[in-house]
């Protein structure tokens, strides 16, 4: 009877150690935050709206077009465009010629730090 007891005492110790060398492996992978590879979505609008010889300004349509055929994934990034075309409206940098939100024609503005109140 005495040969069964200290058997059983190491089996219990090998799922317990292979547990705690499970958890840094985890803590370790999910740690880090990955930063963006490329330019970001507010600088690619202002690009290719810059680069746009249209006198009443770029429609949302043409600007998805535009990040298309740049590379930009513009199916996948939808919202993206959306929140960056209202956040350069609103501090001023893009005016909105036509439209309400992210629809519309956008254009540069001749005084980037001037807001239009509506």
């Amino acid at each position: 009877m005495s040969e069964t007891a200290p058997a059983a005492a190491p089996a219990v110790a090998a799922p317990a150690a292979k547990a705690a060398a499970k958890k840094p492996k985890k803590a370790a992978g999910g740690a880090k935050a990955r930063k963006p590879a490329g330019p970001s979505v507010t600088e690619l609008i202002t690009k290719a709206v810059s680069a746009s010889k249209e006198r009443k300004g770029l429609s949302l349509a043409a600007l998805k077009k535009a990040l298309a055929a740049g590379g930009y994934d513009v199916e996948k990034n939808n919202s993206r465009i959306k929140l960056g075309l209202k956040s350069l409206v609103s501090k001023g940098t893009l005016v909105q010629t036509k439209g309400t939100g992210a629809s519309g024609s956008f254009r540069l503005s001749k005084k980037p730090g001037e807001v239009k109140e509506k």
